[in-house]
Formats: C-alpha cells, structure tokens, sequence
C-alpha cells in the first residue's frame, strides 16, 4: 500500500505558548493565546519483499566490518526479542499473540527450528530473569519457569490489571538493577489527559507482581527503555507527538529516573507547548514545563523507536561497548519518510552524546518516485556470542548482525550498579511536627475512627477520596494541609495516600471523591502533591492480600500561612519541610482496611 497526503491546517486556541521549532510556527502573545499553523504529511510507504536472503542482506548498508545475515524469515509478525541465559533467541508476535523460540543448535549463525513456547492474545514485552522468563501483554503479567530444553512451563498470571490500551497498547517489561520489574504503559491518544493515571508511564513492580507503583510519567509510548552499564541509569526512548509537523515532535532520548515527569501531553522537546491542548484548570503551561524533565538528546522526528538494548558483548570493537542500539520502525506522517534502520547511541563516561547510523537500506526511494520499505523494525537484542539480533514485523525476519574484523573489546560484562535508593523509614506526620496548640482538632469522615474504610474508598472500590471535615481550628489558621499515612506498609513507611496543601483557611470540609489534578478549583487554590504510588492526589488503601488490616491515618494540620510556596506535585518531606514552624494545631482520623480478595 502507498499514501500520500499533505495537511494543512491552522489552530488557534487560548493556551499560553513558548516559541516551538520546527514545522510548528507559533505566532501570538506568550501567556495569552496560540496562533499556529502546522504542516503534516501522511506518506504511507509500500511493503517490498525479497524472498533470496543474499539479494535482500545486499540492499542493507551496514557499518563498515558487519555482517548481515539472515537469521529466520516467515516469522509473521516478530516484534521484541530476548535472548535466555542459554543463548536462545526468544521473539513476541503481537498479532499472532504468542512467543516463538528460534534455536541454532548447530551454531551456523541461522535458527534451524521455530517453536511456539507461549500464547496470550496482545503478548508482546519479554524478559529472562535466569530461569524464569517474564511476559506482558495489554492488561496483564505473566511469569514461567524455562524448562532445559528452552519451552516454558504453565504461564502464571501475576498482573491483571494494567491500564486498557488506546492507541498504544504494546507494554515492554524488563528487570532492573534492583530486582524490579519496569513495565512501559503507553497513553491511550496522540495527546489528551488521561483518566487512568497509569497510563504514558514507567511502572515498577515487585517480581509477584505485588507494590506496583508509577516510576516516571509524562512518557508517551515509551517502548524502549535499558540501564547504561556504568552508571546504572535508566535511558529510553519516548514516541513524540504526532501533527505538529515533519520536523515536529522529535524522538526523545529521556535520562528516566523514579518520581519524575517528562512533559507529555503538555510540553515536548526542550520545553516547547504543545499548542492543542490546555493544562488542568489552575496550572499553567510554563508551570507544567518548569516540573518537566528535558530530554538530553533528540532524533528524527517519527521515526518511531522501538526496543533499545546496550551492548555488553565482546564481539564488536571496544568503542562500542556501553553503546545502546535502538530499532526504528519507520514514519507514517513525514515527508521524506524517517526510521527504518538500527540506529547506535554513542555513550562517553556514561552519558549520550549523539547518534550514528548502524543499518539503512530498508527505505527505499523507487524510480516511479515512491518509496518502499524492505522492513520495519522492532526488536533489538544481543546474544550470547556478542552479535546483534533484529526484528523486522512486517516482512517477518529477524537478522544476525556479527562483526567480521578483529574483535578488541575488554573481557566480561561487569554488574549493572543499582541506583534506586528505598526510602527511609519516617514516623506519622503528626508525630514529625510540633504543634503550637495542645488543643487537638476535630477530624470527621465517611467511616468512625478506627472503623473500616468503605470499600468506594478502596483501590479496588471506586478509589475515591472519603468525605473530610474538622473543627476547633485556632483563630489565624490561614491554610490546612492533609496528609493521609499508612504506617503498617511494609515500604515506604509510611505509604503516603494522599498529600494536599495550601486548602483555604475558610475550608472545613471536603467532599468524596474529589479530583487527582494538581491544582483543584473546588476548593480554589488546593495543591495536592505526589502519593507513594507516583500519581498525584488521592490513591485508595490496597495492602497486600493476607496482610492483617492497615490503619489509614488522616491528618489534619492548621497553619498560619496561607501558602507553603510549592509547586503542585510536591513530595512528602517538603511539604512537611515547609509546614516547619506554622502548625497552629492538628488532628487525625484512623481508618482500618484489609483486602479480602484481588482486584477484578
């Protein structure tokens, strides 16, 4: 099939707007209104196939001294790959709906057999963890044993409930330094606010499936995503926007740590508005890109990365150890088309300094002027003898990529340092501040004190916030703050569930249910900052099933200034940095939840 379209369109909506680059030209006053004019394209190319493996290697150019073979073909549909502890090369076919292993007994450099090891519908993320391997599809998890022979034992299901998928709907999971698993959920649009808080994310996840928490948000469709081996740093690469323009959103080269956000759907690139679309009422753009984290590199625009993986072989040269490899899959909506290659990170002292390319030829132009394609690819995966494996999901081939010069590369990949730190354990808000009054307030809520939190206000209910209200504030009180802890959580201790500031001193009661934005205009002004579950506002009890019941405490602070001068989003220990000499008086609810059975 080839499609070719070009768009032209004007938007003007009342947002504020940063001066973007690119296709994207913004006109108009900053912090008044958007006047842009975008230029898109659809340029669809078409799908060429070579059935004799030499012809086909021949057309792909490749970094001089590699080698491009032929791994396996008729595959249909191979999108990541991984490669066991054995050497065996393992790919997920998402339309398809299962995993295939690709053995080469013989060691000839080509898979002499194609086996189904695993069938979900929508599989897609693998991952190896010695001898167990780890699955994902749309909403769930799942983990086996790897028998000798390379098949896996019965699937076990350890997740169920990941976000439903949108536009996005390929999860990649991998095992991180610290013995987690990261798992990608990508948003459900192009660009809108999600209802689902864990959708265009990192979660992070305890090997049952168990503790899964949000490790950095504001990511698109972040489909690859690997630690650089020196200083265990988490890279990725993030799917930019589409319909700003050929130049406009480039693909993001995101250093990803726990906690923070990476701008979308807001803010892209270097701290460019994106002109469609407005931040939640009372929050701003620049507000939202001053709490963004800026990508360190940029690529091509559209060129759609996919799986990305650092070399930690011996058989290249020595330069390119600690080097990532990133797949490109190839533009839809760019004139000329971008993608479409295997593109080499180059890393110096362990940071990204810029992009080479390391495969091409799989885009052609044809003497009628149109363009084909001889693959787009997918995966990307080192094997056990040092050479690169490909994946190509349209033509159904995956490739070997080996080094014919004289390897130089020093000896044995070392261990992958862990740099995510647990957080310490902390006593109960109210135990950490001093109160000027004795004199305790009043909390009241939807349950009794020490009686059990209704389900609606449980992670596996409605996860709504439960009705607050107080009395006995002193005379002066000009804000509150709340602060909901769970001490009995195994980590963090506490567990925060819900963490607001600056609530209007005129303010005793708070109705269920209220919205997790940053900035709320019911009450006008409240911030609420970041919950130990990576989301901001209110998130439900849900301890561990078998865990005795929690206490879920509710505390109440009255201050004497009616602002903290945080930004929304804030973290427990500034807010209570912040509250340091302005409690006027405080006081709590304690609730108790135990889960009697999982979610759905």
């Amino acid at each position: 099939m080839y499609s070719s379209l070009t768009l032209l369109w004007s938007v003007s909506v009342l947002c504020l707007a940063l001066p973007s680059s690119g296709g994207a030209q913004t006109k108009g006053t900053v912090g008044e209104f958007s006047d842009v004019v975008v230029q898109g394209s659809i340029l669809e190319p078409e799908k060429l196939q070579i059935n004799d493996d030499a012809k086909l290697t021949a057309l792909i150019k490749r970094t001089e001294g590699f080698k491009v073979d032929v791994f396996a073909r008729d595959l249909i549909n191979p999108r990541m790959l991984a490669v066991s502890d054995k050497g065996v090369v393992y790919a997920t076919r998402r339309s398809v709906g299962d995993v295939i292993m690709l053995k080469d007994d013989n060691g000839d450099g080509k898979a002499d057999d194609v086996q189904m090891v695993a069938s979900r519908p929508g599989m897609h993320g693998i991952a190896f963890d010695g001898k167990t391997v780890f699955l994902v599809a749309v909403n769930d998890v799942f983990t086996a044993e790897v028998n000798d022979d390379g098949t896996f034992g019965p699937l076990k299901r350890i997740i169920n409930d990941l976000p439903d998928a949108g536009q996005h709907a390929n999860r990649t999971i991998a095992i991180g330094p610290d013995g987690m698993l990261y798992i990608t959920v990508g948003s459900t649009c192009n660009e809108c606010q999600e209802s689902n808080p864990e959708n265009a994310t990192i979660l992070r996840a305890k090997k049952d499936g168990s503790s899964r928490t949000i490790f950095a948000s504001g990511l698109r469709n972040t489909i690859g995503f690997d630690w650089e081996p020196t200083t265990g740093a988490l890279y990725g690469l993030d799917h930019g926007i589409d319909w700003l323009g050929d130049e406009v959103q480039v693909e993001e080269v995101n250093r990803i740590e726990q906690g923070k956000r990476y701008g979308w759907p807001y803010v892209f690139g270097m701290s460019d508005i994106n002109p469609h679309i407005n931040t939640p009422e009372g929050m701003s753009l620049h507000q939202w890109a001053k709490l963004s984290t800026e990508p360190v590199l940029g690529y091509t625009a559209h060129s759609a990365p996919m799986q990305m993986a650092f070399y930690d072989g011996n058989a290249f040269p020595a330069d390119y150890r600690g080097d990532a490899f990133v797949a490109m899959r190839g533009s839809w909506n760019r004139r000329p088309p971008s993608g479409y290659e295997v593109v080499r990170i180059n890393f110096e002292n362990g940071k990204p300094v810029g992009f080479e390319k390391f495969l091409e030829g799989f885009l052609l132009k044809q003497e009628n002027g149109k363009y084909g394609f001889l693959g787009r690819l997918t995966g990307v995966a080192v094997g056990k003898d040092g050479s690169i494996y490909v994946a190509d999901d349209s033509n159904g081939v995956v490739y070997r990529v080996s080094y014919d010069g004289t390897a130089s590369a020093p000896a044995g990949p070392g261990a992958v340092p862990n740099v995510i730190a647990d957080m310490p354990v902390s006593k109960l808000a109210v135990d950490l501040v001093d109160a000027k009054m004795t004199e305790p307030m009043k909390v009241m809520s939807s349950f009794e004190s020490d009686q059990a939190v209704p389900l609606p206000h449980a992670a596996d209910g409605d996860n709504a916030s439960p009705r607050l209200s107080w009395s006995g504030a002193p005379q002066g009180t000009q804000s509150f703050v709340i602060i909901a802890d769970d001490p009995d959580a195994a980590e963090p201790k506490p567990f925060v569930h819900w963490l607001a500031y600056d609530v209007p001193g005129t303010t005793t009661e708070l109705r269920e249910g209220l919205p997790t934005e940053p900035v709320l205009s019911d009450p006008k002004g409240m911030k609420q900052g970041a919950n130990s579950s990576g989301s901001h506002g209110y998130t439900g009890p849900k301890p561990p099933l078998g865990d005795p019941a929690h206490h879920y405490h509710f505390q109440i602070f009255a201050l004497d200034v009616p602002t903290l001068g945080l930004e929304p989003g804030a973290k427990r220990d500034a807010v209570l940095q912040a509250m340091n000499g302005h409690v006027l008086a405080e006081g709590k609810i304690v609730g108790t939840y135990e889960r009697k059975t999982a979610s759905k």
